[in-house]
């Protein structure tokens, strides 16, 4: 969009729309194109020797990765500083870790996030010298406790990854703060829309673009948005490991950008629906899903959060594992596989007793993840219906 006059007072749809565009630049056309480059060159020696020139080199950025970038920075909104495109939410969580730690470092993480972040704190980071303190998701401003005089970050996830704990991220960004520490926070499942980072005392805000942003399950990508006291490292860390994303993966996530806000509002809907509708199941012990009432963190998602996305999880009564196979294989609508965020529905089994350390996972019975895509959700449920018969099937 050409026209910036105005624009702080634009809504999120609308910004989802026109943040990152200009056509004025771009002969007219609506979208930025594909840029795919890698040497950029120079009109005179002097310029090349000053390193004079808007791009340098095709992983230093070009014009379709500035559009995404600056559209996700608006979208982040006031107290985000830029933003960078990695090629997985992976790499997104590794990039802003490596960039606010060093040898001989302390770091939180919550117990509840995403397992490959375990693995590398676990692994790279320890072998780097960094110690790794995992917490009670649930423990608030009470994290204070845990620091030492060398913690230098927190990360949070909320809700959690696959138990969907609500974390109360603006307690623990107090106590984080008041100890001179950084907060990284995975904001993939809320996103922007429906979590507002930034005003909630984040620094560091992190998405998988794999997910909502991309919304096709097509795409390998990664964001970090930062405030302006961590930006800078940030975007040192990213140009010095030599990241970037690919340029048809940028262009895609920048497409899906434009039509997120319709899609996680359909998400949002169906998936509160089905959840809805699994509590009323006699199979179902729970429901995980923090915008269901009786939910334990419903009051802190009702709070700070203005929506949810369409992922959450479901303890099983006891039943044997024969049992929730017959399930899951008798589904025709809910592909098995992992990642989420598509336009379709899926469902895996999870169980995160073996890598939990600060709490235990004890949740009465198996467990399953779903994410509930842009299918009729009439349909959806009849699905599930044949999964329940199937399921009564197997106990004979």
């Amino acid at each position: 969009m050409s026209k910036k006059a105005g624009r702080r007072s634009l809504k999120a749809a609308t910004r989802l729309v026109t943040a990152g565009r200009d056509p004025d630049s771009n002969y007219g056309f609506v979208n930025p194109p594909v840029y795919h480059a890698s040497t950029v060159l120079y009109p005179t020696a002097a310029d090349q020797v000053a390193h004079r020139a808007r791009y340098q080199y095709g992983r230093r950025g070009t014009p379709t990765s500035e559009a995404l970038e600056n559209a996700l920075t608006e979208l982040e909104g006031e107290g985000c500083a830029g933003t960078v495109l990695v090629p997985s939410g992976l790499a997104a969580i590794s990039t802003a870790l490596l960039s606010v730690l060093k040898a001989g470092d302390h770091l939180l993480v919550t117990d509840s996030a995403y397992r490959p972040t375990r693995t590398f704190c676990d692994g790279v980071l320890k072998r780097m010298g960094v110690e790794t303190t995992y917490y009670d998701p649930l423990i608030g401003a009470d994290v204070g406790r845990l620091f030492k005089a060398n913690t230098r970050a927190v990360f949070v996830e909320a809700p959690g990854s696959q138990t969907f704990e609500m974390q109360d991220v603006p307690a623990i960004a107090k106590a984080a703060h008041d100890k001179d520490a950084v907060v990284l926070m995975d904001n993939t499942w809320a996103t922007p829309l429906y979590f507002r980072a930034f005003e909630k005392g984040v620094d560091l805000s992190i998405q998988a673009g794999t997910k909502y942003i991309g919304g096709h399950s097509d795409i390998m990508f990664g964001t970090v948005s930062a405030n302006p006291a961590t930006f800078p490292a940030l975007k040192e860390t990213f140009n010095t490991m030599g990241l970037c994303a690919g340029p048809d993966d940028i262009y895609l996530a920048l497409r899906g950008l434009r039509t997120m806000g319709v899609r996680l509002a359909r998400h949002y809907e169906s998936g509160l629906h089905i959840a809805r509708w699994l509590t009323k199941r006699p199979e179902v012990l729970r429901v995980l899903h923090p915008a269901l009432e009786d939910n334990p963190g419903h009051a802190i998602w009702k709070r700070d959060f203005s929506g949810a996305s369409g992922l959450f999880s479901i303890v099983f009564k006891p039943t044997p594992e024969r049992a929730v196979h017959a399930f899951m294989d008798a589904l025709a609508l809910f592909g098995m596989g992992f990642s989420w965020g598509g336009f379709e529905s899926l469902v895996i089994t999870f169980d995160c007793a073996e890598y939990r350390t600060a709490t235990k996972w004890s949740p009465g019975g198996p467990t399953l993840r779903f994410h509930i895509g842009l299918e009729d959700v009439g349909d959806l449920i009849a699905d599930l219906e044949g999964g329940f018969a199937a399921m009564a099937a197997a106990h004979y």
